[in-house]
């Protein structure tokens, strides 16, 4: 007998021990697939178990490593909206079914990317989301997290996008990914990889952040505010008990009680953790095959523009080798027109600036905004544009749409003509002034001086502005639109606005 529980025993305890075959996220139910590429499939099991992958007619075998790790490659596939399933066997079978072959994109960045179609602060985006039928377009939202050190996990399940799912899509993807799916007439994955109030830093890896300038001086900072967590809780929690204390006195008496309740003080696990959330929702993610990035995210990075020229293209460069892709298309959008309380600060347009200059870069695109923001509100209501001008760069520049207009009039270079200055614009066909404006505005010259003032600009063929001001009689620097909230864009005959610039390096 008790040979026989032992026995039992045993054998309990092996079944427990024993690791179900597990595949990697972004692998579920619903998911779409890149096609035309080779297709990357792997998860866990037990150490030697030999697993099979089955999808389309094709098949791979492979046995796991010492520590549990499998992984085949699939040959490519042509795109396919027939519904199928991707079968994975070892111990146990597991079976995802309608997963469709198309075009995935992971789009990334913080609240303005984040922004849910049907949140209500999108521009008609509850209509939008009831008349979402969409089957072939699906989102997958990666679940908020932290880590210290990179995960091979993460947590998300894709939604089909239909009146009943739409309203939770990531607006500007939703936007995106509609456009593409019209135009292509094939599945469209969003890969909804976002966390409102993300620093660029948090999502870099840890060994790319320590070799980039800008990355050394905030890790210093974040390191100051590692230091800093004790001493900043105990005063918290002191501050809070005293605050409960108040309000429980409050309404002991009946009295109304509006104070607000101390913050908590940023420390460990905060969003803020440097590489954070490269570790806890890029990292788990790769080597899941896409077709490009999108990225919407800056605004918690104003005042660091000198940090942020080369963090993004840091980041782009790091997500490119995490992804095994050097080629990797990458497109932002720049950041809108914002007041921020002082519509003529600057801080917004160096920034942009700061996103421009990681153009250097092949294979990357940036959408301009500056006539579509909201001088009062941080999250501008219109994404629906916003997903229009990223679709346009992807047309034209990965799928090759050579009819796509993808830009609006970008600085090209300019000439002195007497007190006057010529400048020369690309992509500027049919180049206009803003509607609703009688005028020319927002351009800035001045001398060697370096003080800039309001100018007068007329537009003359060719796509040339001239540019000129009574109190500059020798100009030799010309700003476009080089304030938080410039106002009115000048436009080309797509109507797509003129990107701010400036000629000097002042």
């Amino acid at each position: 007998m008790l040979n026989r529980i032992l026995a039992l025993g045993l054998l309990v305890s092996t079944v427990s021990l024993r690791a179900d075959v597990v595949l990697a996220p972004p692998f579920a139910d619903h998911a779409v697939l890149q096609r035309g590429v080779p297709l990357p499939v792997w998860g866990s099991a037990d150490p030697g178990e030999e697993v099979t992958v089955s999808f389309a007619s094709r098949r791979r075998a492979v046995r796991a490593d010492a520590d549990g790790r499998w992984r085949v490659e699939l040959p490519a596939l042509e795109a396919d909206a027939t519904p199928a399933e991707l079968v994975v066997t070892g111990k146990n079978r597991v079976v995802l079914r309608d997963v469709v072959v198309g075009d995935v994109w992971l789009a990334s960045g913080q609240s303005n990317m984040e922004m849910a179609l049907g949140w209500g602060r999108v521009a008609n985006g509850k209509a939008e989301a009831a008349a979402a039928k969409f089957p072939l377009i699906r989102e997958i939202k990666i679940a908020k997290a932290v880590a210290d050190t990179p995960r091979s996990t993460a947590r998300g399940e894709w939604r089909v996008c239909s009146p009943a799912t739409a309203g939770n899509f990531s607006a500007v993807g939703y936007f995106f990914a509609r456009e593409l799916h019209r135009e292509l007439q094939v599945p469209v994955g969003i890969i909804n990889c976002s966390w409102g109030g993300a620093l660029i830093e948090p999502w870099i890896s840890a060994g790319a952040l320590a070799r980039d300038p800008g990355g050394v001086a905030s890790l210093k900072r974040w390191q100051d505010t590692l230091d800093a967590y004790p001493a900043n809780k105990a005063r918290y929690e002191a501050a809070l008990a005293a605050w409960e204390k108040a309000k429980a006195a409050a309404a002991a008496e009946g009295r109304e009680f509006r104070a607000k309740a101390p913050s908590a003080p940023v420390g460990p696990g905060h969003q803020h953790t440097r590489s954070g959330l490269y570790n806890a929702m890029i990292h788990p993610l790769a080597p899941f095959a896409l077709r490009g990035v999108l990225w919407y995210q800056g605004e918690s990075n104003i005042g660091r523009h000198d940090e942020y020229r080369t963090l993004l293209p840091t980041l782009i460069e790091d997500w490119r080798a995490t992804f095994a892709r050097p080629d990797l298309p990458f497109y932002w959008v720049q950041l809108p027109n914002y007041a921020g309380g002082n519509a003529n600060g600057q801080e917004w347009a160096r920034l942009r600036e700061a996103q421009s200059q990681a153009l250097r870069l092949p294979h990357t695109g940036q959408a301009v905004t500056i006539d579509i923001g909201d001088p009062k509100d941080i999250h501008p209501a219109n994404k629906s544009d916003v997903g229009l001008r990223l679709a346009r760069l992807a047309l034209a520049r990965t799928y090759g749409r050579s009819e796509v207009v993808d830009s609006g009039p970008v600085f090209d270079r300019v000439e002195r003509d007497g007190r006057a200055l010529l400048v020369r614009f690309r992509h500027a066909a049919g180049l206009a002034k803003a509607e609703g404006v009688d005028s020319v505005t927002g351009f800035e010259i001045a001398g060697s001086d370096k003080k800039f003032v309001s100018a007068e600009a007329t537009i003359e063929p060719g796509g040339v502005v001239r540019v000129s001001a009574a109190a500059v009689a020798e100009p030799v620097a010309v700003r476009y639109l080089w304030r938080n909230d410039p106002g009115p864009a000048l436009r080309n005959a797509e109507g797509l606005p003129a990107a701010p610039f400036r000629s000097d390096t002042w």
